[in-house]
């Protein structure tokens, strides 16, 4: 049975061509994967899936009966309600029919006869379908949903208005898996997730009875998970069966195969065309030029997509600093209490360091204190005197400025031109470019913020899961930016094969003072 149908789909956004004539059909028990670059419309076409957008042409069906699960990363969290309150409103129609049958019982004492009979009956199906619903272990199915997704590290009994950003997408998502829809929408999941917390996210998928519709750039977890493929390109949304290898493999082989008519089609045109202007001024000759014009008016010509850009990264090196760029001395981490045992350490310049760990276990909190956003809770660091420290923090909601201004607004120094050419080395379009920054994607605030440290020279960069939302080819640049700056880079990552050109990696768990 088809979830989804969507027939001729085509969406105009800003002059920029979203979907062109777009159609496909979501079937029950499909496990689809969204791919496609930065910018080329997959949020937006989740968008209208969920009757957030409308189209300007085309259909689109959603079965009867359908109930659509979509993790909505601006939901509010209500102040002054817990973790654990918020989990259980995933479950509030069989709280609403525990009420109900609270209230049948009441009523069972005032009534006899054939309306009492009635209200047994009433309250026996009530009683059913809270059996079959499994909800008087309905705490337990939190607690262990919670647990693999790290709320329980956090606490259940934890104000949800005091959450990090990444910890409040935790939330929402752990909210959205307990509610089991029949389709299951997520944008990027992984993003705020350790590797322990994606490996149960993936196990969780594995055995997920429904259907579920995935946007990631995380290609091993998409290939672990998904069964369709479905590949947003100019416009353009083709669907592939199998795993995410399967499409790379048949993907390429397309592209091949493609150019190559392209380049047989070509010289069959040029030669047709020399033959056109040698032949149809000479009257022996001109009705052979027009029956070969009428070949070529009639061809169906191929064209090829344009190469997506790849970005370019390039962060320019400030003056050397001294050895020894950090010296912890007796260093603790925490705010209203330790978080960490106490550390002695130096770092030393033009090193190459990893923080890793799970989720939670103070990877930011290490790096704030490090460069002096967040005081110590105990002992004392010193810095270089002669430090010039490039800083990416790991989230940003975007702003009501542009793309353009937001960099204009910070170096003022710069002209136009210069922040539209920074801009579009990063990877972004004019259309982005003018956009407001808060309505980006992900990948795309990524890369305004990659062009913001582009711009000043630096001798230190520390940069916080730089990687989340971007995608592949960005990921490259990137990579190879961070390979090639000659100063020193603390780098907040969960992907070890992007951090895999580093001199050292610090697991934060050997210091933490949390159970992990």
């Amino acid at each position: 049975m088809s979830l989804i149908s969507i027939e001729k789909l085509t969406l105009d956004f800003g002059g920029r061509i979203i979907l062109k004539d777009a159609s496909f059909n979501l079937n029950e028990g499909e496990k689809v994967g969204l791919v496609g670059s930065n910018g080329e419309g997959k949020s937006t076409l989740i968008d209208l899936i969920i009757g957030k957008k409308t189209p300007d042409k085309g259909t689109i069906t959603r079965a009867k009966n359908i109930t659509l699960g979509y993790l909505d990363q601006y939901t509010t969290l209500e102040k002054g309600k817990t973790i654990m309150e918020v989990l259980r409103q995933s479950f509030s129609y069989l709280f609403k029919k525990e009420e109900e049958l609270n209230s049948l019982y009441m009523k069972m004492c005032e009534v006899e006869g054939d309306e009492l009979e009635k209200i047994m009956e009433k309250t026996g199906e009530i009683q059913h379908l809270l059996e079959i619903s499994s909800f008087y272990s309905i705490d337990s199915k939190i607690c262990e949903v919670a647990s693999g997704l790290g709320l329980n590290e956090i606490g259940l009994d934890k104000d949800v208005s005091l959450l990090s950003g990444g910890q409040r997408s935790k939330v929402l998502l752990t909210k959205l898996l307990l509610t089991k829809p029949n389709l299951l929408i997520l944008d990027e999941p992984t993003n705020f997730l350790d590797e322990n917390q994606v490996s149960w996210l993936i196990s969780f998928l594995q055995n997920y009875e429904h259907s579920f519709l995935v946007v990631s750039h995380d290609n091993s977890f998409l290939n672990s998970i998904c069964n369709v493929i479905l590949h947003l390109e100019w416009g353009t949304l083709t669907r592939y069966k199998g795993d995410y290898e399967n499409f790379e493999k048949v993907y390429a082989t397309e592209k091949r195969n493609l150019e190559a008519s392209y380049e047989r089609q070509q010289k069959e045109i040029h030669k047709l065309e020399e033959f056109i202007a040698k032949n149809k001024a000479r009257v022996a000759t001109t009705n052979l030029a027009k029956s070969r014009q009428k070949v070529l008016d009639k061809m169906d010509i191929i064209t090829l997509g344009k190469e997506k850009e790849k970005p370019t990264y390039i962060f320019k090196e400030d003056r050397t600093p001294g050895k020894v760029i950090f010296k912890a001395t007796s260093l603790v981490l925490g705010y209203d209490e330790a978080l960490t045992k106490e550390m002695n350490f130096e770092f030393v310049r033009n090193k190459k360091i990893a923080l890793k760990g799970v989720n939670g276990i103070g990877k930011s909190t290490f790096i704030k204190t490090l460069i002096g956003l967040v005081p110590p809770y105990k002992g004392d660091i010193q810095r270089d005197q002669f430090l010039s420290i490039g800083y990416f923090e790991q989230e940003d909601y975007g702003s009501s400025k542009t793309a353009i201004k937001e960099v204009w607004d910070t170096f003022p120094n710069l002209t136009q031109g210069e922040v539209r050419s920074l801009l579009a080395r990063c990877g972004l379009g004019n259309e982005q470019m003018m956009n407001v920054t808060s309505v980006l994607s992900g990948g795309e605030k990524a890369k305004v913020r990659l062009a913001k440290l582009m711009v000043n020279k630096y001798n230190v960069l520390i940069l916080d899961e730089p990687t989340n939302h971007l995608d592949n080819l960005a990921k490259e640049a990137l990579k190879e930016a961070l390979i090639a700056f000659k100063g020193s880079l603390i780098l907040v990552s969960h992907d070890p094969s992007f951090y895999d050109f580093v001199d050292e990696v610090i697991n934060v768990e050997d210091f933490t003072l949390k159970i992990v």
